[in-house]
């Protein structure tokens, strides 16, 4: 049991709280606390020495036999004690007299609430009550009180930050955009540069191939005419002529591979560079994902497998040089993620791409959008989702699409699989688990803004620790 004189233990000073960096997620246990306790049975004349050694105390903890009973503002003693025969009423009485008609209601918070979430409580109270301080319960049985002014002065410092940090956001997001914009124009420049030699190259080659059989075939009636001739044998031997003959055609088919796989690629990097695209138009997703898979070619032929279960998509209206972003950046991060396991015994790295057209009516995507950390609240997540658009669909759709069809396409991996408290803040700008050097934080938050702003679409993540992970995109069939 405490005796008979105040305890006066301030938990954190104020000189400490304000020299501290605020953040996001700050919380109470940041800002001044004060730890400043009389027992009921104490007189009132001891809070009233105790608020006058101490100015800036916003009130006092009322304790019964050490135990947590309320609080007494400074505000409220003062009134008690300016009315008439208050100073007899209240300084020579125990605190009990006084608790019993100053007690209000009293607003308690854990010490980890946020400032945010704190100061829209204290807000929210009736204007009796407004600038009551708050009780925050450091442990079980320590209870402090926060001057409600410093809390709305750090509420006020947290918005101020969260505004610099999101105008930042995005003047880095529109940096990014006007890159990728402007890489696109080059890689469509360098694409149709290089599509010319390459036709003229595979064109020719069909020439080349037919050429080199007449020459052939010229070669053969001389040798039958002239006969034997031991300066020409000698000449054919010299050369390695019947190995000479067997190799041209090779040469010249695995010339046409080459210049077809070097058509294929510059068409690829053609799809891939609409970036600056201003109007929807309708594309084939598939060409999209395949064009994607094979500029990343290099990354997927060492161990990879890659399974594509495609359905029977119409043609979509989309800014396909921005989906074929989404696919490289969810792809980029799947490979990402198996190299992490790649060398366990017996495991095969696989990605599973899949699409479908499904409607909406099956609920089998309603409730699966992902949890984002709100900017404001830090730990407080907030439901994204993005209203779904009606419209008509061109003739290729008219026997699936419906006012309810979306197109669906999942990108899933074998992998390490992601953790739930990362899985919140997945699509946040900047964040990164990846090592300093190769993650910047925003491939997966463009591919969001893609999806669901550029798109009009939704963007879910199923993701089980150990088992694997599976990007869901759906788009809206219009």
């Amino acid at each position: 049991m405490l005796n008979n004189s105040c305890v006066e233990r301030p938990v954190q000073p104020a000189s400490e709280a304000d020299s501290g960096e605020l953040r996001l997620d700050s919380t109470l246990q940041e800002l001044s606390l004060y730890d400043f306790q009389v027992e009921a049975t104490d007189f009132g004349m001891k809070i009233s020495q105790m608020l006058e050694a101490n100015p800036l105390l916003p009130g006092v903890i009322v304790t019964h036999q050490g135990k947590f009973v309320g609080m007494i503002s400074r505000r409220r003693f003062l009134e008690f004690l300016s009315r008439p025969f208050g100073r007899e009423l209240f300084l020579k009485r125990p605190v009990k007299a006084l608790y019993r008609f100053a007690e209000i209601e009293t607003l308690i918070f854990p010490s980890n609430t946020l400032i945010v979430d704190a100061a829209r409580k204290s807000l929210q109270r009736s204007k009796e009550l407004l600038y009551e301080p708050i009780v925050v319960q450091v442990s079980p049985q320590t209870y402090t009180l926060v001057d409600v002014r410093e809390l709305l002065v750090a509420q006020s410092n947290i918005h101020e930050l969260a505004t610099k940090l999101l105008r930042q956001q995005t003047q880095s997001q529109l940096i990014q955009t006007e890159k990728l914009a402007s890489l696109g124009q080059m890689v469509a420049g360098v694409a149709h540069e290089i599509r010319n030699p390459v036709t003229c190259i595979s064109g020719n080659l069909g020439f080349l191939s037919n050429y080199s059989k007449d020459i052939m075939e010229l070669l053969s009636a001389y040798e039958q005419i002239v006969g034997p001739n031991e300066q020409i044998d000698a000449l054919k031997a010299n050369i390695e002529f019947d190995f000479l003959q067997q190799d041209w055609l090779e040469i010249i088919k695995s010339m046409k591979a080459s210049s077809e796989r070097l058509r294929e690629l510059v068409t690829s990097l053609h799809t891939f560079s609409h970036m600056d695209e201003t109007h929807l138009k309708e594309a084939n997703l598939h060409e999209c994902i395949d064009s994607t898979l094979l500029i990343m070619k290099s990354r997927l032929k060492y161990g990879f497998k890659v399974v594509k279960k495609y359905g029977d998509l119409p043609l979509v209206k989309c800014y396909s040089g921005q989906l074929s972003q989404v696919f490289m950046n969810i792809v980029s991060n799947a490979i990402d993620a198996l190299e992490e396991v790649k060398g366990e015994t017996g495991f095969v790295p696989a990605i599973t791409i899949e699409t479908e057209v499904i409607d909406s009516s099956d609920g089998d995507f309603v409730n699966s959008e992902l949890l984002q950390n709100y900017v404001l609240g830090g730990q407080n997540a907030k439901l994204l989702s993005s209203a779904s658009q009606n419209g008509e669909s061109g003739p290729e759709a008219a026997e699936t699409n419906s006012n309810n069809a979306w197109i669906a396409i999942r990108i899933a991996d074998n992998g390490p699989g992601i953790k739930p408290e990362i899985q919140r803040r997945i699509f946040d700008t900047f964040f990164t688990t990846k090592p300093a050097g190769k993650g910047t934080g925003l491939g997966l938050a463009i591919t969001h803004q893609i999806v669901t702003e550029k798109h009009k679409g939704k963007l879910n993540l199923h993701s089980t620790p150990g088992t694997g992970t599976e990007f869901e995109i759906l788009l809206p069939l219009i």
